[in-house]
């Protein structure tokens, strides 16, 4: 028995018909009003859900000042006690007294510079030992046994070599401390991206018989330079701990220097607006980090 012919238009109709029955649309093609559309949220989730985390986290703070520890300061007294720093945070009234942005500043000056020394002699070497099997067999062990030592260890041996400076043996010794400590992870990384060079690209450049410096700049580069940016990321993150260690022992003006002096003076409340500061530096650095890793990525 053959099947009847349907006309066109009426499978065109139940085609539509079928098709708003499965996206619940009425006739008119519209959602019908059967509760809130949870995808406005959506759009916004990337603001809301951080700051619904904010929320649980100063009431647990909250709590546990009111419970587990007394002497803990709940966030209504640290900001009472700390409010003068954050409302004018570029005040001097003395060296260890100023704005909470003035110390932070200071302290991204010196993580500043020591990075950029991690960086200038960290990237060469991680070329050195990702070409040379030779210079990773020599090198290798040395860098295993020195990449973790804390900086609290290499902070002494700093003023120990720049103890003739005079006033400037603390700046300095914290700048070796930030720069021997931050530029293991650019090595390493420059390294294992140097290793993983497709033979392809350098084929093609011997072919195209490229000098050594266009086979750097044009191919070798480029092609590694997604780790070096995975390495340098860690490498900042590392500066930023490090200075803070750096300037609790050296005493300097800083971030670091007013929490040693407020833990010292027992001021509970400027200690964790310390931390707080240390914390949102942080993930500002690691974030325009990002940034200007997309920008190249995209350049």
């Amino acid at each position: 028995m053959s099947n009847p012919i349907v006309p066109s238009s009426l499978t065109a109709s139940a085609a539509e018909s079928g098709t708003k029955a499965a996206l619940n649309l009425n006739s008119a093609g519209q959602k019908p009003y059967g509760g809130p559309d949870w995808s406005r949220f959506a759009k916004v989730d990337w603001l809301l859900l951080p700051l619904l985390g904010v929320v649980v986290v100063i009431v647990l703070w909250f709590a546990l000042s009111a419970t587990l520890s007394k002497d803990l300061p709940n966030p209504t007294r640290t900001w009472e006690a700390s409010k003068s720093y954050v409302l004018e945070p570029f005040a001097y009234r003395g060296e260890l007294d100023q704005g909470i942005l003035r110390f932070t500043w200071l302290s991204l000056v010196l993580v500043a510079k020591g990075y950029v020394i991690a960086l200038l002699v960290g990237t060469p070497l991680g070329f050195v030992l990702g070409l040379s099997k030779t210079m990773t067999k020599a090198l290798d062990p040395i860098i295993q046994v020195l990449r973790p030592v804390s900086p609290l260890a290499w902070l002494p041996l700093g003023m120990v070599l720049f103890l003739g400076a005079g006033k400037q043996a603390s700046e300095l010794a914290a700048l070796f401390t930030i720069a021997v400590c931050a530029m293991w992870p650019t090595v390493l990384n420059t390294a294992v991206g140097v290793r993983a060079i497709p033979t392809d690209y350098l084929n093609v450049a011997k072919v195209l018989k490229l000098s050594r410096w266009k086979t750097l700049t044009k191919v070798m580069i480029p092609a590694t330079l997604p780790y070096m940016f995975a390495g340098f990321r860690l490498s900042l993150g590392i500066a930023w701990l490090v200075i803070v260690a750096a300037e609790m022992l050296t005493g300097r003006p800083g971030v670091g220097g007013f929490l040693w002096q407020q833990y010292n003076a027992l001021v509970y409340e400027q200690i964790i607006l310390c931390i707080l500061t240390i914390g949102v530096v942080g993930f500002i650095l690691d974030r325009l980090m990002s940034v200007v890793e997309r920008r190249f990525k995209t350049a």
